[in-house]
């Protein structure tokens, strides 16, 4: 056991002599100007020990030319064991930067601090058999800064400062960039003004850029826009330094410092005597050198007079003087005018002095224009009493303003106008009796012209129409009744009255009756009250007053109404439950009775008119009957046959009432033949188609006929027809066919037939000729 423990120490002991004789430590040569980098690293077998590099700042120069790679420095470490190999990483590693066997680092390419100012890089060092002897670490690179950047401007500025503004008012601020380093000489920049006419205006600040004024006297009118020139210049504003300009444009604002003046000292303007009101005559120009905005002109008319008939108003958009007219001008009058304006402008500033033109003369010259006539009043009101005739209403008047004084003309327009009025002196009368209930005020338009055919104007007349006591009281009363049992003094009901005058009535009432009488109430009614009873609703007379009325005017009005009284039977507390209604009649008034009168009238006229017509009609069927044409209904017949059945066929109503009128004449002690008997009914020669043309014909011209007969009675069916069914091979059996005068036949047997032939024995028992007159 002790030789296992023993053995196990004295290897343990070996391996650690080998490795303190392998490990070594190394060191880098360096160069004199060169930088060492030192770091201490554990060997990766032995305990681990830190080592330090040895880093100093490597700098490279920009833009520096690298035609051939140049050496910036060494790595170094602490450790004096030859090293056989670096390796380098990081950004431009292997490619702008690269280290040789000895540990010099080198540069290959010339560099820009503007697009890179520090690389970052890592080193690492091993020895001959590759072993790393020192973990990596990390430096830096940095490319120092020259002046190779010029200032720029990164945007064109522009400025405003209002004139007359203090000195030292700020204008613009201006900045220029830089690319080199801020932090050194190359980036720091100086502003100055280049231009020389300038420095008297304006002045700006070297370090922060701002333009401000140097001058208080800055004025638009004079000169409205600078434009500056700055320079930006690195290296502090040394002389070496890189330079850049750009162009700065100063506007000056305006502000209201300069006085407005009239263009003219005198202005002369013509105006017609009829311009209108608040119109302008003309403008007053006026200058200002400020901008419109600021043109603020106060204007004014001194002269007491003037400023009632004239004014003065800022004109819009040129702020000048417009001359209006405030009273209206009369040549005949005034024919021109002459005053002052004064014109006054406040200004921003206090210490402006210029001169302007601040008073302008005026002449108005007023020119004669032909003028209507004028009245001496803008309306006229006159009163005229109502129903009365009045010649004399009162008088308008009005006169040429001209100075020729035409003579006047007077007219009232409405033809229809109840007022006339004198044509040469304005008189009004009236052309007829006015009435105050129908319209109780006229307004007349009254016409004045110059001459026959000048200039006119018109006028407007009210005229008022007064009332009087014309108008009779007209009684109102509610439903009155008297109960049977009412006692004397009992108030049956109360009278009022109404009138349709304008004046204030005193109504009294009174009635003649044994059984009712008045009493007053003292407020122009009356109560109804019963004098004597006692009442039944079995009396058959009805219980009326005649109610006189008076309206108590001047003259006074009364009227007399008869008034209806009901009597009833009522309960004890006098509510009536029967009554017997008397027909209540109420005093009738002339526009009454006139209308009753025209219906009386108008119903006559109408009674009158339709007895003319009925004798009209009456002489027209005379004159039927006299022209002999007696119509029939044509009755189309196609069997033969039926005897008086043919004759039943027709009406001969209107015949027989034809024949009784008198204009067929018959004897009244023989029987009295049908009125068919005399109708001849023609012989027929011609064959069946070629009568029933001629029936067709003879129906065709008795419709026109007919149709243009303007006498004939509109309801007349009658029609001629010579024959009926053509078609029959017998003939017609008609009556109407046969003629007594034709036959040689004795038909009296047919009288001892019986009624059934009555028809047939008038027809030809008896010589037509014997009872009917030629026509």
């Amino acid at each position: 056991m002790m030789a296992r423990l023993l053995l196990w120490t004295l290897g343990l002991m070996a391996i650690m002599s080998v490795a303190l004789a392998v490990a070594v430590d190394f060191v880098l040569p360096v160069a004199e100007g060169h930088h060492e980098i030192v770091k201490k690293e554990s060997h990766p077998i032995l305990s681990r020990q830190k080592r330090d590099w040895i880093w100093n700042a490597l700098y490279v120069e920009e833009e520096k030319p690298a035609p051939v790679a140049y050496r910036i420095g060494k790595l170094k470490s602490s450790k004096t064991v030859d090293v056989k190999k670096f390796e380098i990483s990081g950004e431009g590693a292997n490619r702008i930067f690269f280290v040789d066997s000895k540990g010099d680092l080198f540069v290959n390419q010339t560099l820009d601090r503007e697009k890179n100012s520090m690389y970052k890089l890592t080193a690492k060092m091993f020895d001959g058999n590759g072993e790393l002897i020192e973990d990596s670490g990390d430096f830096v690179v940095q490319v120092t800064d020259i002046n190779d950047n010029i200032p720029v401007f990164p945007r064109t500025y522009n400025g405003s400062i209002m004139e007359r503004s203090p000195i030292g008012t700020e204008v613009v601020e201006v900045k220029a960039t830089d690319a080199d380093d801020n932090t050194t000489a190359n980036g720091d920049l100086r502003y100055s003004l280049t231009q020389r006419e300038d420095f008297a205006a304006f002045d700006i600040d070297s370090i922060k850029g701002v333009i401000s004024s140097r001058t208080n006297t800055l004025d638009r009118e004079t000169k409205s826009q600078y434009v500056v020139v700055v320079k930006a210049q690195d290296m502090r504003g040394m002389p070496s330094g890189s330079t850049s300009t750009t162009s700065v444009t100063i506007t000056v604002g305006d502000t209201n410092d300069n006085h407005a003046s009239f263009t003219q000292r005198t202005y002369e303007l013509n105006v017609r005597e009829d311009h209108k009101l608040n119109e302008k005559i003309g403008t007053l120009q006026v200058d200002d050198r400020d901008e419109i905005r600021n043109k603020v002109p106060v204007f004014s008319i001194p002269d007491k007079k003037t400023p009632w008939i004239f004014g003065v108003e800022v004109s819009k958009p040129n702020k000048d003087g417009d001359l209006v007219l405030k009273q209206a001008l009369d040549y005949e009058t005034m024919s021109s005018y002459t005053f002052n304006v004064k014109l006054h402008e406040s200004l921003d500033v206090t210490d402006v002095v210029n001169s302007a033109t601040t008073t302008a003369r005026v002449t108005i010259n007023v020119l004669d224009v032909d003028e209507a006539p004028v009245f001496n009043k803008p309306v006229y009101t006159f009163d005229v009493a109502e129903e009365r005739d009045v010649r004399y209403i009162g008088a308008v008047s009005a006169r040429d303003p001209d100075k020729a004084k035409k003579r006047i003309e007077y007219s009232i327009l409405d033809p229809n106008c109840p007022i006339r009025i004198h044509q040469e002196t304005g008189q009004l009368s009236t052309r007829r009796k006015l009435d105050r209930e129908l319209e109780a005020k006229h307004v007349v338009e009254v016409r004045a012209r110059e001459g026959s055919d000048g200039l006119e104007s018109s006028v407007k007349v009210e005229i008022t129409v007064l009332d009087i006591n014309d108008n009779k009281p007209e009684l109102i009363v509610d439903d009155i009744f008297v109960c049977e049992n009412d006692p004397t003094g009992t108030v049956i009901g109360t009278l009022r009255a109404a009138d349709k005058d304008d004046q204030p009535a005193s109504f009294s009432f009174s009635v003649q009756s044994s059984n009712f009488s008045v009493r007053s109430r003292g407020n122009g009614t009356s109560d109804l009250t019963v004098k004597q009873g006692p009442f039944s609703l079995d009396d058959p007379a009805d219980y009326s007053v005649d109610v006189h009325i008076s309206d108590g005017g001047q003259p006074a009005q009364t009227s007399v109404t008869k008034l209806a009284i009901k009597s009833c039977r009522c309960d004890a507390r006098r509510i009536p439950t029967q009554c017997k209604a008397g027909a209540r009649r109420m005093g009738v008034s002339v526009h009454a009775l006139i209308a009753i009168l025209l219906c009386i009238l108008t119903i006559l006229v109408i009674v009158i008119l339709f007895v003319m017509r009925k004798r009209y009609q009456k002489d027209s069927l005379s004159n039927l009957k006299n022209s002999g044409e007696i119509h029939e209904q044509l009755v189309t017949y196609d069997e033969e046959g039926g005897g008086e059945m043919d004759t039943n066929g027709y009406d001969v109503s209107i015949l027989s009432s034809a024949c009784q009128g008198g204009s067929l004449l018959r004897h009244p002690d023989q029987p009295h033949p049908s009125l068919y008997a005399m109708v001849q009914k023609p012989h027929h020669h011609a064959p069946p188609t070629a009568r029933k043309g001629d029936m067709a014909v003879m129906i065709e011209v008795k419709k026109d006929e007919a149709d243009h007969d303007r006498d004939g009675f509109p309801y007349d069916t009658l029609h001629i027809y010579g024959y009926e069914g053509p078609e029959s091979l017998a003939g017609s059996l008609s009556s109407l066919g046969s003629s007594s005068t034709g036959s040689n036949l004795d038909y009296d047997f047919l009288n001892e037939w019986g009624p059934r032939f009555r028809t047939l024995a008038e027809l030809y028992g008896v010589d037509a000729p014997d009872y009917y007159h030629q026509y």
